[in-house]
C-alpha cells in the first residue's frame, strides 16, 4: 500500500492511547500534575475500576483563569519552556502537555480550578475536541474528573482488565507515590470505600501506611549526599525482612517513581554483602536526586523508565549508601518468641558488638552467653565462619600471589569460560590467574598466598568454581566457600573453643552474619523470659534489648 497521511480524526483515536491506555494511566498523570502544582493534600477517587470515574482533588497552585482554556489542548504546558534546550533539563514530573488532552480524547474531562489569590474558579468541560469554559465557585486547588473512559472507543474498552485487577494496580501505584512523597496527605477511595490513607510522615511512616507497621519497624534510614550532587534518601529493611521477589524494591529519580534498572536493584543487594542470603531481596524505598541534565525521563510513554547519564556511578553510590546505613546499626536478630511475639522494641544507639560472657554450650554447636543484660545464642559454626572469612580477607590483601610449581589444567563449562573472559582482570587483581587454554580448558597459574596452603579438600577446584560461579562478587564467593570448610561443625564445640569463637567474633568488623547471610547471633531479653514464665514484679523491668522503647530488632 502507498504511504499516506492519516486524517486528524483517525490519528486522534490512535494518539489517545499513547498516554492513556487504561485507567491506571489517568491516575498517574493526574497525580503527577497535582504534585507538580505543589499540592500537600491529594485525594484520589475511583469507581468501576476507573472506567466509570477517576477523580483527583488537590490543594495545589491551581490554573489561572486567563490560561485555563489551554489546559485540555495537546502540547499546551506550563512545565516546559518552548525551547529545545528545555527538554534536556526536565525538573517536573509532567512536561509533555498531553495528559488532560489524552484524557479528554479517551473520556469526558471535567476540571475545576482556582489559584488561592484568584477570586472565583474556572470550570472546564472537554470531550474529544469540544471544550467549554465557564466561571464557578470552588476552594483553592484543582479537581479533575474523568468519566466514561473509552466509551467512544469500544475496541479499547473490550480489552480492559477486570475492575478488581485495575483497582489493585491503582492501589499499588498510589502506594508508590505515598512511599516517595511521604510528607503529604494522601487518600485513595474506591467505590466510596477508603482503601489507603496517609498523614504526613517520614519514609518509615509511609512504609507503615503501605505495608503495615511490622515492616516499618524493620527498616533503617538511608541518607547520603555526595560531592557529585547525587542525593540518596529513604529506607532499607533490616536483613531479616526479605522476600523471594524484588517487588518491594522501590526507586524514584527526582521525585518520579521509576521501573528501576537491574543495576540499581543489584546495588542495593550488594550493599548488604553477606548480610543477605542469596536468592532474596530486601524492602527498600530510595529517592535519588540527580541534576536535571543528567537524566532523561522522555524515553518511555508513561515516563516510568528514565535514562541516567552515569548509571554505574549512581549504582556505586547507592551501594555505598546502603552499606553505610547497615553499618550504623546493631543487626542481631531477635530470638524466636517463647510464647507470643513481643511488641517491637528499640535498638541500642551504637552498632558495635557487645562484650559477651560464655554461660554454656548447647548441643555442641550453640553458645549461650550474656551481655548488655540479655541472653545471646551464638551459632558457633556461623560465627567461626565469619571470623575465618574476615581473616582470609585481611591476609588476601597483605601477601603477593603464589605461583603454582606447575600450572594446573582445568575443565570449564561454556558459562565458566564466558565468566572467565569477563572477570579475568578482576581475578588477577587479587592474585588468582586463570588463563583460557581453548577447547573448554583453562590453566590455573597463581593463587593468592592466603589461600594456597589451606587444608581444604579439592582446594583448586573449589576456588575456580566459586570464582567463575553466578555470584556478583567472585572474591566474596571464594572466601565464603573456603571459610566454611574449616569452620567448627556440630559435635566439635567445647567451652574452650567457645571462648575463642566469642573472642574472634567480637573482633570482626561485621559480626552479625556469616558470609552466606545467615545470622551469627540471636538475642533474648530477660523480660521475654520473665513473661514466658509468668513472672511479674521487680524482675519485670526493661533491660537490654527492651530498655529503649522503640528498639528496631
Amino acid at each position: 500500500m502507498a504511504i499516506h497521511l492519516l486524517p486528524p480524526h483517525i490519528s486522534r483515536l490512535i494518539a489517545a492511547g499513547e498516554v492513556v491506555s487504561r485507567p491506571l494511566d489517568v491516575v498517574r498523570e493526574l497525580v503527577e500534575n497535582a504534585l507538580d502544582a505543589g499540592a500537600t493534600r491529594l485525594e484520589v477517587e475511583v469507581e468501576g475500576g476507573g472506567l466509570a470515574l477517576v477523580r483527583v482533588r488537590d490543594n495545589g497552585a491551581g490554573i489561572p483563569a486567563d490560561s485555563v482554556a489551554l489546559a485540555p489542548v495537546r502540547h499546551a504546558t506550563s512545565k516546559l519552556e518552548p525551547e529545545a534546550a528545555a527538554v534536556e533539563r526536565v525538573s517536573t514530573l509532567g512536561f509533555r502537555g498531553e495528559a488532560l488532552w489524552a484524557a479528554a480524547q479517551a473520556g469526558e474531562l471535567h476540571l475545576v480550578t482556582r489559584p488561592a489569590a484568584q477570586v472565583g474558579a474556572s470550570e472546564v468541560h472537554a470531550s474529544g475536541e469540544a471544550v467549554t469554559v465557564r466561571r464557578t465557585s470552588a476552594p483553592a486547588g484543582t479537581t479533575v474528573t474523568v468519566r466514561h473512559l473509552f466509551a467512544r472507543l469500544p475496541a479499547r474498552l473490550r480489552t480492559q482488565a477486570l475492575p478488581a485487577v485495575e483497582v489493585r494496580e491503582i492501589t499499588a501505584l498510589v502506594g508508590r507515590y505515598v512511599l516517595h512523597h511521604p510528607g503529604l496527605h494522601w487518600r485513595l477511595t474506591v467505590d466510596g470505600e477508603a482503601r489507603l490513607t496517609h498523614a504526613p510522615a517520614d519514609h518509615r511512616g509511609a512504609v507503615a501506611s503501605v505495608y503495615g507497621p511490622l515492616s516499618a519497624n524493620r527498616v533503617l534510614r538511608v541518607e547520603a549526599q555526595t560531592t557529585g550532587g547525587l542525593g540518596v534518601r529513604g529506607v532499607v529493611s533490616r536483613p531479616e525482612l526479605t522476600r523471594a521477589r524484588r517487588d518491594r524494591m522501590h526507586f524514584s529519580v527526582n521525585g518520579r517513581p521509576i521501573l528501576a534498572p537491574l543495576e540499581l536493584e543489584k546495588a542495593v543487594i550488594e550493599g548488604f554483602a553477606e548480610l543477605l542470603p542469596s536468592g532474596v531481596a530486601p524492602l527498600c524505598v530510595l529517592d535519588l536526586a540527580v541534576a536535571p541534565e543528567d537524566h532523561n525521563p522522555n524515553v518511555h510513554p508513561a515516563k516510568q523508565v528514565v535514562a541516567l547519564a552515569d548509571l554505574p556511578g549512581v549504582a556505586a553510590r547507592v551501594r555505598a549508601a546502603v552499606a553505610e546505613a547497615l553499618a550504623q546499626h546493631p543487626l542481631a536478630r531477635a530470638a524466636p518468641a517463647l510464647l507470643a511475639a513481643p511488641e517491637p522494641q528499640a535498638a541500642p544507639a551504637r552498632g558495635t558488638f557487645p562484650a559477651l560472657t560464655l554461660v554454656g554450650v548447647y548441643q555442641e554447636l550453640y553458645l549461650l552467653a550474656q551481655g548488655e543484660g540479655d541472653l545471646w545464642v551464638v551459632d558457633a559454626h556461623a560465627a567461626h565462619e565469619r571470623a575465618l572469612y574476615e581473616r582470609l580477607a585481611r591476609e588476601l590483601a597483605a601477601a603477593p600471589p603464589s605461583d603454582l610449581p606447575e600450572p594446573e589444567l582445568l575443565h570449564l563449562t561454556p558459562e565458566q569460560v564466558a565468566r572467565l573472559h569477563e572477570r579475568a582482570s578482576e581475578l588477577r587483581a587479587w592474585g588468582l590467574t586463570i588463563e583460557d587454554f581453548g577447547a573448554g580448558l583453562a590453566r590455573l597459574r597463581t593463587l593468592p598466598a592466603a589461600l594456597a596452603a589451606l587444608p581444604v579438600p579439592r582446594l583448586h577446584e573449589q576456588i575456580v568454581e566459586a570464582a567463575l560461579g553466578g555470584g556478583p562478587d567472585p572474591r566474596r564467593e571464594v572466601l565464603g566457600r573456603l571459610a566454611c570448610a574449616p569452620a567448627l561443625k556440630a559435635g566439635m564445640l567445647d567451652a574452650e573453643r567457645g571462648e575463642g569463637v566469642l573472642a574472634a567474633l567480637s573482633a570482626c568488623e561485621q559480626p552479625w552474619s556469616c558470609p552466606h547471610g545467615r545470622p551469627t547471633v540471636l538475642r533474648l531479653s530477660e523480660r521475654d523470659l520473665a513473661h514466658a514464665f509468668g513472672r511479674r514484679g521487680v524482675r519485670d523491668v526493661a533491660r537490654g534489648r527492651d530498655e529503649a522503647p522503640n528498639l528496631k530488632r
